[in-house]
């Protein structure tokens, strides 16, 4: 087994919060000000860890790797949702327009429904805020009625009908 490489505590929160985001984004916390960010920050890129990119910086292999993790693979058979009629699949739901909850609303309003990681990445929220936004937010307080099925390669897909 190989040993890690050693780790100061905030760049092991940079990385590991890094690896929850699908773009691998590090984005350091507000409370990480001053000489302490741009500290860490240097010694996660001159380890190769973090790269620059257009909007501040994003992981590499190696810094996956420093953590024990490995890239996870990119999403291809995700569809990008069509928002051209977002008032329309809100209309008759009391629903604030522009929020996560109605976020979560329309991806599920539409025909083909939505598999768990296309919710969580239309609202940010981890699976199980999903999960509870569906069972008590939609169903038992909106009084939704959001089906559950299954599709071709066994995942759970969620639409309201």
């Amino acid at each position: 087994m190989e040993a890690l490489p050693k780790l100061s505590p905030a760049q092991a929160l940079l990385l590991r919060t890094a690896t929850r985001r699908a773009d691998g984004r590090v984005i350091p916390p507000e409370t990480l000000r001053g000489g302490a960010r741009v500290k860490v920050l240097a010694a996660l890129l001159q380890r190769g860890w973090i790269e620059p990119a257009d909007d501040g910086h994003v992981m590499t292999d190696a810094g996956y790797a420093a953590i024990g993790l490995q890239r996870p693979a990119p999403l291809d058979d995700v569809q990008s949702m069509d928002t051209t009629d977002d008032l329309q699949l809100l209309e008759g739901i009391p629903v604030r327009p522009g929020t996560k909850l109605a976020a979560l609303v329309m991806v599920l309003r539409s025909p083909q429904g939505a598999t768990s990681l296309q919710l969580m990445l239309a609202t940010g929220w981890q699976p199980h805020t999903v999960r509870g936004a569906i069972s008590g937010m939609l169903r038992k307080q909106l009084g939704l009625n959001v089906v559950l099925a299954h599709n071709d390669i066994g995942e759970r897909v969620y639409r309201v009908v």
